[in-house]
């Protein structure tokens, strides 16, 4: 049986969609941090039967909460302090996202100004719908 030691300080990302994690650790550029990440995938779970998790030695502060929200709303996160969890977080769909997606319609602004942020806004929740802030352009998050 493969055993991952807990972590002093920081959080574990649980309940994440197996098969997700390295998706997950590629959009939030765990890459860039300076800290201790670890993956466990297709871990057995009882709730959703496999699931992969990360666990990120470094305070939550340095991870973006929108974009993890945007990416799989189902995660939770567990707060860790002396290796003990001191608190659990659900997260939920953003209702604004920036730098997250990019717009792809060529007659945004943000084709010609590149230094503009991406900013989307939820326009539905129930379909997962967001609009560009600045042409409207809709990306649906599958």
């Amino acid at each position: 049986m493969l055993n991952v030691g807990k972590i002093n300080r920081g959080i574990v990302l649980d309940h994440i969609k197996a098969g997700c994690a390295m998706s997950i650790y590629r959009d939030l550029r765990l890459d860039k941090l300076d800290c201790c990440v670890a993956i466990i995938q297709n871990a057995r779970s009882g709730k959703i039967g496999r699931k992969d998790i990360i666990k990120i030695e470094d305070p939550m502060e340095n991870i973006d909460l929108d974009a993890l929200g945007y990416i799989d709303p189902n995660i939770t996160i567990n707060v860790i302090e002396n290796g003990e969890i001191v608190e659990k977080r659900a997260i939920h769909l953003p209702k604004r996202i920036t730098n997250v997606i990019k717009c792809h319609n060529p007659r945004c602004i943000t084709s010609i100004e590149p230094e503009l942020p991406h900013i989307f806004e939820l326009s539905d929740e129930e379909n997962k719908v967001y609009r560009c802030i600045y042409c409207e352009e809709g990306y649906k998050r599958s």
